[in-house]
């Protein structure tokens, strides 16, 4: 029995998935989550083999809970679904350890083949995000522009960003405007914007 771990910020979605996921003989779902740290907090409490995240929840991304997953839990398997699948998430879930990407738009019967292809030790990419990925290249930001940047989406001054990633108020501006020059964006709003629109940030 493959023992699952489910979250997805969306009730209905998470449900109706579990039930149907629940259908199958070989597959049990064993906790369900609707944020990013009750997964890490399910996921600790139950132990699953195989954790099903939503890419885009509340309170923080499923690429960033499959790498503290891959620290926490290293024999759970990751499977991302998401609504909104870019290359750069591709690119930066797989970084992260997870095993299978996947848009929501797939039926349950081929999620469930998913997640018996990774636990048997397995990878899944949907063709599609995958022959995006290719084509799309890699991001231009550095690591720390990329950390800024996403700090800089929520709307915080450059003073709490500045605090939050240990660097100098002025090197903060530094790597915003950098950031914005490489995606040829006229402010680190539209910046934002373009990183998130490739799926850098």
């Amino acid at each position: 029995m493959i023992r699952l771990l489910l979250a997805d910020d969306e009730n209905l979605i998470r449900t109706a998935l579990a039930t149907l996921l629940g259908l199958e003989d070989d597959l049990e779902v064993v906790a369900q989550a609707a944020s990013g740290s009750e997964a890490l907090a399910m996921a600790r409490a139950h132990r699953p083999d195989i954790a099903v995240l939503d890419l885009q929840m509340p309170d923080r991304d499923g690429i960033s809970v499959a790498g503290e997953l891959a620290e926490a839990l290293p024999a759970c398997g990751v499977v991302i679904v998401t609504g909104h699948g870019r290359a750069g998430h591709l690119k930066r879930a797989l970084s992260a350890g997870v095993r299978g990407f996947l848009p929501k738009t797939v039926n349950a019967a081929v999620l469930a083949q998913v997640v018996r292809t990774v636990h048997a030790g397995g990878r899944y990419v949907d063709p599609e995000l995958a022959a995006e990925a290719i084509s799309a290249g890699d991001s231009p930001l550095t690591p720390r522009e990329a950390d800024v940047l996403e700090l800089a989406a929520g709307g915080a001054p450059v003073e709490e960003i500045a605090a939050k990633v240990h660097l100098s108020v002025g090197t903060v501006r530094n790597h915003l405007s950098s950031a914005a020059g490489k995606l040829g964006a006229a402010n680190r709003h539209a910046a934002v914007d373009a990183a998130r629109r490739h799926g850098w940030i």
